[in-house]
């Protein structure tokens, strides 16, 4: 996202005046209740000797984005300013997830606790649901070990949840905790059913698949490489969390590079899926395989994630967002150079090549060990800005956060499967927002239409053929700002790609 939408967010993104340095919470914050139904407002009380027309009380996820160590990490789920010396507030609860959640008092627009942190639960009510009521399970292979874990795919009531195999091969056993394991006999695909029941007899059952490698064989073939921008981790849209976990698991993805990851969206995702992660506030790495060494580096990530006996690595990057190459060239018009100025303006040039070259002993060993870099880039291709597809005129525009990919020997894989940018634009900002909303210096255009184009990417190295790419969204979303009831959570189109690993 490249900060179009900023609303009521940006007053949490910094500390806007002197706070006591630090001083140790002398304030109470009490909740009616630690265990909230999904629905019901979170009410409280609170009282503190510092007094100020911004102070404010904050929900977020536990473990989350919240002020742990008093300093800004994401913004609240939900808030609401509480001036007065005491008193008593809520919180709404409408569209959020189940789960671990945790409650901060904190003082004039900043980040210094007035009282201690309550934790709370909040749980759903009605019958039990799945997220998804079919959906693949990681791969398994002939005579190793298999384990998947589906015990938090469940919604409504779950007290006393359980879980029990219903149907499906005789090697495969379910546990109560909801736990998928044995010892695979034949290759092929398998299907099993799986039974949730929660204490007061509801029940809800889910067909997952297997896919069983011969003993030998790669464990994973293809692999599909997505990258996917949550916008504010998905926030703007009402139940966020659950249509996120429906769209990976119905889209059969691997592994997610994440951009806008508002702290630990990764981590609440993996927790769900069962799958692993490596994050920081902004950018991360979800894997249906296990992840054997992570790192950081210029607005980016990396892990390297087991396949088996082969191994993958995979960057996740997200570039500046201002200036905007395609308003300075669509409203600004400007000329090639001045685009190109701005770019290096922008940050976004010494960033991409910051990253390349921490990816150069990545990319050396491509041959053996395949590498992806996937992200948002904030910048257009310089593959679809052709003199034979112009963009508002322009011919061909080298933009350097792509040219430095693919001088450095990276593929983008959506270009690999469809050359022709002017039949096939894969166009990814953006599916909600088709005017332009104003904002980088160009009032006067709000109101005219929103220059669509393609700036999130999936680039490869290494022996892998490209079955398929796509810009992908879930259903037909709604445009800004009657968005929130979307089944598709982002502001951009994800990237999905689908490889052959030879």
């Amino acid at each position: 996202m490249r900060g179009i939408v900023v609303l009521v967010l940006a007053v949490f993104a910094v500390v806007l005046s002197v706070s006591p340095a630090q001083a140790a919470p002398d304030g109470t914050l009490r909740l009616t209740s630690t265990t909230v139904k999904i629905g019901d407002p979170i009410t409280f009380s609170f009282s503190t000797p510092r007094p100020d027309a911004q102070n404010w009380v904050g929900l977020y996820q536990d473990p989350g984005n919240g002020p742990v160590n008093e300093e800004f990490v994401g913004p609240s789920t939900k808030w609401v300013y509480t001036p007065e010396s005491s008193g008593t507030g809520s919180l709404p609860t409408e569209g959020l997830p189940a789960g671990d959640w945790i409650v901060y008092y904190l003082y004039n627009d900043g980040y210094t606790w007035l009282a201690q942190p309550v934790k709370l639960q909040l749980v759903a009510s009605g019958p039990v649901s799945w997220v998804s009521s079919a959906f693949p399970l990681r791969n398994g292979q002939v005579g190793s070990d298999y384990s998947a874990s589906v015990a938090r795919l469940v919604r409504g009531n779950t007290a006393g949840l359980s879980f029990r195999k219903v149907s499906g091969p005789s090697w495969l056993t379910v546990s109560p905790g909801g736990t998928a394991g044995g010892t695979p006999t034949a290759s092929g695909t398998i299907t099993a059913g799986i039974e949730a029941s929660n204490s007061t007899g509801s029940k809800a059952t889910a067909t997952v698949t297997i896919r069983v490698q011969a003993s030998g064989a790669a464990l994973v073939p293809e692999l599909k490489v997505m990258s996917y921008n949550l916008w504010h981790g998905g926030t703007p849209v009402n139940g966020y969390r659950d249509k996120q976990l429906k769209f990976l698991l119905d889209r059969d993805v691997d592994v997610v590079g994440i951009q806008e990851n508002e702290g630990t969206s990764a981590q609440a995702l993996a927790d769900a899926l069962g799958w692993s992660y490596h994050q920081n506030s902004d950018v991360a790495i979800l894997s249906r395989y296990p992840i054997s060494a992570t790192g950081s580096g210029t607005a980016s990530v990396w892990a390297k994630v087991r396949l088996g006996t082969r191994s993958a690595v995979l960057w996740s990057a997200h570039l500046g967002y201002t200036p905007y190459g395609p308003y300075d060239a669509c409203f600004g018009g400007m000329s090639v150079q001045q685009l190109m100025d701005r770019e290096s303006r922008s940050g976004r040039t010494g960033q991409i090549n910051s990253i390349i070259s921490a990816m150069n002993t990545d990319l050396a060993n491509s041959g053996s060990t395949p590498v992806f870099l996937v992200g948002d880039f904030n910048a257009p291709s310089h593959l679809d800005w052709t003199s034979a597809n112009s963009h508002c005129g322009y011919g061909q525009v080298s933009w350097p956060t792509s040219t430095a990919p693919v001088n450095a020997g990276l593929t983008d894989s959506y270009r690999a499967a469809h050359p022709n940018p002017a039949t096939a634009p894969g166009i990814t900002w953006s599916p909600i927002y088709k005017t332009f909303t104003g904002g980088y210096g160009y009032d006067s255009h709000t109101g005219e239409p929103e220059p669509q184009d393609r700036i999130d990417f999936v680039y490869f190295k290494g022996a892998l053929d490209v079955l398929s790419s796509e810009a992908v969204v879930e259903g037909d979303p709604a445009l800004y700002p009657n968005h929130q009831n979307n089944a598709w959570t982002s502001d951009h189109a994800a990237v999905l790609t689908t490889f052959r690993i030879r």
